[in-house]
């Protein structure tokens, strides 16, 4: 009895400290909170549940697939048992993003590249195949092509080799971290193949924005919200279909659906982990650290991730592309430093390598 009371003071000194965070937060709690990206959500599950079993005195961590954006928006609500300890995310922290964590007093945060992944473009097995490009995605799916109305209906509409089927894409919405890769490496680069939109870059970047990422909003796009599940499931049953959506998806339902090229390039663990596949980009973990030691096991749960993402690794059976190795080493040292994410780090790059 004695030993079983004095397990019990850790968490009871962590509801304690977390309650004392401030913050707004209010409450306590014992349990670790995950949100965000869908595309990670099965990597942080899979760390959950390995978790679980190595400490079964911690209670088992909550993870939610709130997509990247809206997984942001809470985590950097503030400080306190209301509030998640961990934002999942498939594209880096924005600038502005972290400015409202740290309006709202989330003033030390974690950065970790848990590993890679790829925006997959695939359609079902024996369905409509293309090689694609950036400038093919963004000619089809542009709102308003380098500034003109959109007019393509078909394929053979954007180039007269590609099929004559109708442009029918399924892809995740506005507030999804793959909505962002999608914009960042693929519709931004088709749209800046035209000079005249390099000018408008310098000329007037919001507008430029609009023009190259903005996607058409008249049935040729499909948001199908934050379940890249859906996706796999309607382009499964519409051979003209395509879908996009996280690499790991694709590996996942291999026995259904095929992934397609751009540039030339197949959408393979080799393509994505060499940069080789244009739609290559990194997973993040962003960690509140006012909350490590107020919430039971989140240092030991964020720990347990660099004992998963290995090469062959149990992450990288269900999908995961593990990070280049000097990128791993310092995700590593990471998850037990918790070095302090600045300002400069996020303006550095979009997508470092």
């Amino acid at each position: 009895m004695k030993y079983k009371a004095l397990l019990a003071l850790p968490l009871i000194a962590g509801s304690l400290a977390l309650a004392a965070c401030g913050g707004g937060g209010g409450g306590t709690r014992n349990s670790i909170r995950a949100v965000g990206s869908s595309t990670v959500y099965p990597f942080a599950k899979s760390v959950s549940e390995s978790f679980t079993r190595a400490h079964p005195d911690f209670s088992s961590p909550i993870i939610e697939s709130t997509g990247t954006g809206a997984g942001m928006q809470l985590f950097c609500a503030g400080v306190g048992a209301n509030t998640p300890d961990i934002a999942d995310a498939s594209r880096r922290m924005k600038p502005a993003e972290f400015e409202t964590c740290q309006a709202n007093g989330v003033k030390d945060i974690t950065e970790i590249q848990v590993g890679l992944d790829g925006i997959a473009f695939a359609s079902a097995k024996g369905g409509i195949t293309m090689n694609l490009t950036p400038a093919i995605l963004y000619k089809a799916l542009a709102a308003n092509p380098y500034g003109e109305k959109q007019t393509a209906k078909k394929w053979s509409d954007v180039d007269p080799s590609l099929p004559d089927l109708p442009i029918l894409v399924y892809g995740p919405p506005s507030t999804s971290g793959t909505r962002d890769a999608l914009k960042e490496l693929v519709l931004e680069v088709g749209c800046e193949a035209d000079p005249k939109m390099e000018a408008l870059k310098e000329s007037d970047k919001d507008k430029f924005t609009q023009t190259c990422t903005e996607v058409r909003s008249d049935g040729s796009y499909v948001d199908q919200g934050e379940q890249d599940n859906l996706i796999v499931q309607k382009i499964e049953g519409n051979p003209n279909a395509i879908g996009v959506f996280g690499f790991s998806y694709l590996e996942e339902n291999a026995d259904k659906i095929q992934g397609l090229h751009m540039n030339g390039v197949e959408p393979t663990y080799a393509n994505i982990s060499s940069f080789a596949y244009p739609g290559a980009r990194p997973l993040y973990i962003y960690v509140k650290d006012a909350h490590l030691d107020a919430i039971p096991g989140l240092r030991e749960f964020v720990a347990s991730w660099a004992t998963e993402w290995s090469k062959g690794g149990p992450l990288a059976k269900i999908g995961l592309v593990a990070s280049p190795a000097d990128v791993m080493a310092k995700s590593k040292a990471a998850t037990t430093e918790f070095p302090k994410l600045t300002i400069a780090d996020l303006k550095s790059a979009a997508y470092p390598k």
